[in-house]
Order: structure tokens, then C-alpha cells, then sequence
């Protein structure tokens, strides 16, 4: 994913004391308001700060890498790198970025699985030594284009108990480590470690450990052909939530205490994405059209709560999957959208689904849900939108990156300053007051109630 490495600054909104997220927001509706009514995100940069304070409680001795496709916006990359957290870059735009940002070549892994030759090249003159690979074909590239890289193996488990759910397009099985181990060997590579994935969907208490064992059983057949391996990268599929955090370090530690004593010199690392970014992000898109059809149009609603003598709607927003909700392909969810309206107690709530503005038939943001009538220029929020929704702008609907607009309270920003967090970025003032905004239909514009 391409970031933002043409946007030279960004500038951070400084919220005074009883200043709300929801009071900025309301803000820039209002300003949209009164242009173009053009999607936007509100970034809060304090939940980064908190993120990683979690991360160190829970996960002390496993350092983070930031996979940079999950979020390339400057202000993540600049932050988690003042924070010491080093990067996972998937391809070259992404080593250009945090390289400008001055995170060093050691704190740099290479991890796309399908690499070019030119990104290859220029990794081994970056000094960017530690590549992943998982096939022979990858291997005799890198081999030719930089001959000092470390490779990690990336390992996928193929443990009976959690197989469905860990499986993986990229990644080697066990018995076919042993073959890409021997392959090093023959072209006179290095291999240091093994990486394996375990993703969010996967809800066996028990995959950790597996994985761990078979990583130690790679780790052996290295040390046998002569490997000197000392780095286990553990992947993401951290969702974010301090309960999740909790559950993967009381599964995992106990057998990497075993496996990879402190002792045994390895490092451990990760790869949390989602987990910095997800909740600091939140996305406001306008409904441009609407449409009156009967319920079962709107899907086939399981719930037998659902009316089904009463009017369904299909609601359709300036972004759509094609744009901030690209995060609906990988992995088919999106966060439950709130109406950002004044609404009376009782409003009736009506089948309703989501769609962006491409009139493709795969644009399909939110399948059903329960919502109150909506009239075009209503805003719809969708909080948790930080993964996965920053990307280049989609050619095929013609519709223009949404704008960020980055903020932190004052609390934290003071205790970024603590922290050792200078940032090279313009910061401003930003006091609100709060507003009960309405839709004005004869005027078309939302106004202060």
C-alpha cells in the first residue's frame, strides 16, 4: 500500500480539556457541510501512545515491528518510530517511507513475500539485511540480488487443531522447511529465524503452542545443517483489545519460556498492525442516495426481529470499498456504523444496507443492519476504521482519498513530550464547543441546532 510519502506535513489539532472526539467530528461535519461533503477521518494519536504503554505491560519482552501496509499515514510512522518500534515493509515504497522518517536499515524487516528484483536491490544497498522467504524460487532471487541477506523463514503451521483457520496463500509447512533449510544451505545463505502467523480469526487456545513447538522444531533442523538462528517472529492477528493481548501472552509465554528461554539468545518479535492503529481511526461519509425496497432485498435477515411488512432501505456513501473500506476484502468485516444525527428516543428503526458509490455489485459495505430513516446528506460514522483504509484512491469510482485530520489531547500530548516524542509537525490550538447539528433540507447544509 502506497502511504503518503507526497505529503510532506500534517498538523495536529491540540484538544483543550472536555473537548471530545465526537465534538471534532461534529466540526468538520459542519465544515463539509458547507463545501463538498467529502468523507474525512478523525485520527486520535493518543491511542498510539496507550497502545504501546498495553504492549509493553503485556508483551515486554517481544519488540514490535509495524507492518506498514497495515496504515502508512505520516504521523503513525512517525510516531511509533520516536516510540522505538521497528517496521515490517511489505515492498519498496515502504522501506522509502520510514527510511525518511530515519528509522535505521536494523530496524527495517523485509517481509513481502513476492518480491521484485529492483526492491530486492535496492534493500541490499539500504543496508536492509533480514528478508522473508518461503519457496525456492524466492530464495534463489534474493540469493542473486543481495547475497548477504539474513532470510526468515516464513513458516506456516500446518497443526491439525487450527489448519482452517491459519491458512495462508504465502508460508511453508513444517516438512517443507526442512527442504528450503537444505536449499540455503547448497546457495550459502544465512537463515536466522522462523516466522510464523496465527491470525484473529482463529479462536483455538492452543494455536500458540503449537506454533511455538513446531518453530522449535525448525530452529533444531537449522542448528543441525549449521544455522546460527536467533530471531521467532510471531506474526500478527493482535486485534487490538487489551482482553485479546492478555489471552495470546497467557498462552503464548508459558512455552516460550520452554522453547526460547532468555537464556537460548533469541529474540522474539511481532507484527502488530491492527492493534496500534484500528481504534485511533474514524471515518464520516455522507449518504449521497437512498432507495425504498422491500426487506428482503436488503439480504435475507436471520433475525426474526427483522419487520418484514415494513420498508427496507439501500443507502449509498461517497467511500466504499473500493476506497476506505478495502478492509471489507481482506477480511469481510466492517465496524458497525452509528447514525451522526439528533434523534428522538423512539425513532423507529427500518432493514437497512450500506453500499459505496461505484453501483458495482461487489461495493457492498454493510449487508443489513438496523437503522432510523435516513435522508440524503446524513453522516454515517464508522469508529475503528484505522486498518487497512488508507490507501492509493481507487480509479475505478473516481473518488479522492479522504482527508485526516490528526488530533490529541492535551494530556497526551503532554505525555508524549514525557515520553521523549518531539515531532517535527506544525500543532495547533483546538477548542470546541459542543454542537447538536440537523440536517436543513431546504438549505441542504447541516447547521448548529
Amino acid at each position: 500500500m502506497k502511504g503518503f510519502a507526497d505529503e510532506p506535513s500534517y498538523t495536529i489539532e491540540l484538544l483543550e480539556d472536555g473537548t471530545t472526539l465526537s465534538d471534532v467530528i461534529d466540526n468538520h461535519i459542519y465544515e463539509q457541510a458547507l463545501a463538498e461533503k467529502n468523507a474525512f477521518f478523525v485520527t486520535d494519536l493518543g491511542v498510539l501512545l496507550r497502545q504501546h504503554a498495553r504492549w509493553r505491560a503485556h508483551m515486554a519482552q517481544i519488540r514490535p515491528y509495524y507492518p506498514v501496509r497495515c496504515n502508512s499515514s505520516p504521523a503513525v510512522i512517525e510516531i511509533l518510530a520516536a516510540l522505538g518500534v521497528g517496521f515490517a515493509c511489505s515492498n519498496k515504497n515502504d522501506l522509502v517511507l520510514v527510511q525518511d522518517f530515519g528509522v535505521s536499515p536494523e530496524n527495517i524487516l523485509y517481509t513481502g513475500a513476492c518480491k521484485q528484483l529492483s526492491h530486492i536491490k535496492y534493500a541490499a544497498k539500504s543496508g536492509i539485511d533480514v528478508l522473508v522467504c518461503d519457496n525456492e524460487t524466492e530464495m534463489c532471487k534474493i540469493a542473486r540480488c543481495h547475497p548477504r541477506a539474513k532470510y526468515v523463514l516464513l513458516l506456516q503451521m500446518a497443526t491439525e487443531s487450527y489448519t482452517e483457520a491459519t491458512s495462508m496463500t504465502f508460508g511453508s509447512s513444517l516438512k517443507g522447511c526442512r527442504h528450503l533449510l537444505e536449499n540455503a544451505q547448497e546457495l550459502d545463505l544465512q537463515v536466522v529465524g522462523v516466522r510464523f502467523h496465527i491470525p484473529t480469526s482463529c479462536r483455538d487456545n492452543q494455536a500458540y503452542a503449537h506454533a511455538v513447538a513446531d518453530a522449535r522444531c525448525v530452529f533444531d533442523m537449522g542448528s543441525e545443517l549449521g544455522f546460527h538462528m536467533n530471531i521467532l517472529n510471531i506474526g500478527g492477528g493482535f486485534s487490538g483489545s487489551e482482553e485479546q493481548l492478555e489471552q495470546i501472552e497467557g498462552n503464548m509465554q508459558p512455552h516460550l519460556d520452554s522453547y526460547f528461554p532468555p537464556e537460548s539468545g533469541v529474540s522474539v518479535i511481532a507484527e502488530p498492525g491492527a492493534y496500534y492503529v484500528s481504534s485511533s481511526f474514524s471515518l464520516a461519509v455522507n449518504i449521497i442516495a437512498k432507495k425504498t425496497v422491500s426487506w428482503d432485498q436488503c439480504g435475507q435477515p436471520h433475525e426474526a426481529s427483522f419487520p418484514k411488512n415494513e420498508p427496507a432501505f439501500l443507502y449509498y456513501m461517497n467511500d466504499g470499498v473500493y476506497g476506505s473500506f478495502s478492509c471489507k476484502l481482506l477480511d469481510d468485516t466492517v465496524p458497525a456504523p452509528s447514525v451522526h444525527k439528533a434523534l428522538p428516543a423512539a425513532e423507529p428503526l427500518f432493514v437497512s444496507s450500506l453500499w459505496g458509490p461505484s453501483c458495482d455489485g461487489l461495493d457492498q459495505v454493510v449487508e443489513r443492519c438496523m437503522l432510523p430513516e435516513l435522508s440524503v446528506g446524513d453522516w454515517v460514522v464508522f469508529g475503528d476504521m484505522g486498518a487497512h483504509s488508507l490507501g492509493e484512491p481507487s480509479t475505478f469510482t473516481s473518488v479522492d482519498r479522504p482527508p485526516v485530520y490528526y488530533v490529541v489531547s492535551t494530556r497526551d500530548w503532554y505525555e508524549m513530550q514525557d515520553a521523549g516524542i518531539n515531532l517535527d509537525t506544525p500543532v495547533k490550538n483546538f477548542t470546541l464547543l459542543p454542537y447538536c447539528f440537523q440536517f436543513n433540507e431546504q438549505e441542504d447544509v447541516f447547521a448548529p441546532a
